[in-house]
């Protein structure tokens, strides 16, 4: 009994002097040491707080290559500060010079990197108090008009063209909303509206897609399916608790009473998010649209087939659900924004008509000779076309290793868009995993962009688990039986596309089943043909080829469209 009273006064003893490390009541001499030993490793100085100067004239500290790349940090209050606030900021593609402010600059920040770094932590902090990486945007053009918006509360700094997935990871706020079940964090993966881990309330309205809702003045964000909040939903105890899975149907069965009551909780959870503030607007008299040619899908391979088609005298309906053309383009560090909007002004000339923010949700071939159904937040179109060039590209696909649903872990193809289109750079320590040439062209671009970057082909290495709680530390990359962690904030993923070959198979379009393809491919010929008259495809919707293949394919489709069509 002593001996035990002495272990738990001991314990007790441990547990109060932890308590007060934490609260920061610790001696002048060891406050002093750790400070001193923060400002060595974050270059803070006693003035900096006191600093008014930003932009490419201004001297951030500059943390060493092994710790956080090339990151900034400057003691400025204020919080985040995007990298296009400087007018005369030079927009080369390689120039970030703004970064992640701490909020408050006081005399504790030492003491408490200090603290962060001896256990290992990410002295760079978002709002949620989590540990976050730091995310830099490089400059923006001098034209870039700013947007504010609020994401639960807080004031988020967006430019004219992000979507509001693109400027809350901008501006580190990375749990966008939590699993049905689970409560596990959600963040992004695709960044093209198509994996539904992204889903808010925008305006008052639920299960909106953030990646594909274009920033507003005003606008009003918020996350879902969590309590208090996405950052720290109590909720996501189901998860620990549950490791091996929950069958609610079998919850405390033994008692009639007990099992009435968590069937009753679990109605209360199901669900995803809630009804909106207000009832929806009426929705107008469905268009009429009678194109010669009609292409859904303004990638690579549609860009080409809609200018082909123009060019060759057709009248061309465009169709895409992205705000701007461009598709995986916009993704591909490679060709870079110039290209882009080159072949997008070339369209533009050749006399095609666009429909952006627009969904082809449906082929009705009993209606009238079969009609297109196209949505859009306006109206709905009803589109019946002599020809149908389907170019709907592929969707990202994500590996198979433990904890890949967590935030930090994105499509290669959402990095890339982020940094091409966007000028976003994700993270400062990236995984780059997948091999050919895409994924080596994307480790190159994040290098060029100052981010340290491991790359992982599946060959000699592979990935085999994420680590992190609401985001990404690091990954264990299994090294031929030996398995390495790399701490990283930032994992990039690439595998093969799948085929978008939904709309053609509902057309009665054949497809064929190729694993080196990606999936379900749609069978064509030389130009394009599909097994029903009328109907073309081209791309990677035919089995992934890459951007330039895609636009050659296109260009032949869209050139027989319109013979055909006009004959």
């Amino acid at each position: 009994m002593r001996r035990g009273g002495l272990l738990l006064r001991r314990r007790g003893r441990l547990l109060w002097a932890r308590l007060l490390r934490r609260r920061g009541r610790r001696s002048a001499r060891r406050l002093d040491g750790r400070r001193r030993h923060a400002e060595d490793r974050l270059g803070w100085t006693a003035g900096s707080a006191r600093r008014r100067r930003h932009g490419p004239a201004a001297r951030p500290a500059v943390l060493g290559r092994g710790e956080y790349g090339s990151a900034a940090i400057r003691t400025r209050p204020g919080g985040l500060r995007h990298g296009g606030c400087s007018p005369s900021a030079d927009p080369g593609p390689l120039s970030p010079h703004l970064t992640r402010f701490p909020r408050r600059a006081t005399t504790a920040q030492p003491a408490i990197a200090a603290r962060a770094i001896r256990r290992g932590r990410d002295v760079r902090r978002g709002h949620s108090g989590y540990s976050t990486p730091a995310v830099k945007r490089l400059p923006l053009a001098e034209d870039a008009r700013p947007i504010d918006l609020r994401c639960d509360g807080r004031p988020v700094r967006a430019y004219a063209g992000d979507s509001v997935a693109v400027a809350l990871s901008a501006s580190d706020v990375r749990v966008l909303s939590r699993s049905l079940k689970y409560h596990r964090p959600r963040g992004f993966f695709c960044l093209e509206g198509h994996c539904g881990a992204c889903l808010m309330r925008v305006d008052g309205v639920p299960n909106v897609r953030a990646c594909m809702e274009p920033c507003r003045d005003g606008m009003e964000v918020a996350g879902q399916n969590a309590y208090p909040s996405p950052d720290l939903d109590v909720l996501g105890a189901v998860d620990w608790l549950f490791p091996q899975g929950m069958d609610h149907h079998t919850l405390m069965t033994g008692s009639r009473v007990l099992n009435s009551v968590v069937n009753r909780m679990v109605r209360q959870l199901g669900g995803l998010g809630e009804l909106p503030d207000r009832p929806a607007p009426a929705f107008p008299e469905p268009a009429v649209d009678e194109p010669d040619v009609a292409v859904v899908g303004a990638g690579p391979a549609g860009l080409a087939a809609a200018t082909a088609a123009a060019a060759a005298g057709a009248d061309v309906l465009l169709v895409d659900e992205h705000d701007v053309a461009g598709g995986s383009e916009w993704a591909d560090p490679r060709a870079g924004r110039a290209a882009v909007e080159a072949r997008v002004d070339a369209a533009r000339r050749a006399g095609v008509r666009f429909a952006s923010r627009s969904t082809a949700v449906a082929f009705y071939p009993e209606d009238d000779g079969g009609l297109l159904a196209v949505a859009s937040p306006e109206r709905l179109t009803r589109v019946r076309a002599r020809r149908y060039v389907y170019a709907t590209g592929g969707y990202a696909i994500n590996q198979l290793f433990v904890n890949n649903d967590r935030p930090g872990v994105m499509a290669a193809r959402a990095v890339g868009r982020l940094l091409v289109r966007h000028r976003v750079v994700a993270g400062t320590r990236a995984v780059v995993v997948g091999r050919g040439d895409y994924p080596a062209a994307l480790a190159a671009a994040l290098r060029g962009a100052g981010s340290d970057v491991v790359e992982v082909d599946g060959d000699d290495a592979r990935v085999v688990g994420v680590r992190g709680r609401v985001w990404v530390k690091a990954v264990d990359v299994d090294r031929g039986g030996r398995v390495d962690r790399v701490p990283c904030d930032l994992v990039a993923v690439w595998d093969t596309p799948s085929p978008a070959s939904e709309a053609p198979r509902q057309h009665g379009c054949a497809v064929r089943f190729d694993p080196a393809r990606g999936g379900f491919a749609v069978e064509v010929d030389a130009d394009g043909r599909t097994s029903v008259a009328g109907v073309f495809a081209c791309g990677d919707v035919c089995g992934f080829v890459g951007p330039r293949a895609a636009a050659d394919q296109g260009e032949r489709a869209g050139a027989t469209a319109a013979r055909e069509a006009l004959a």
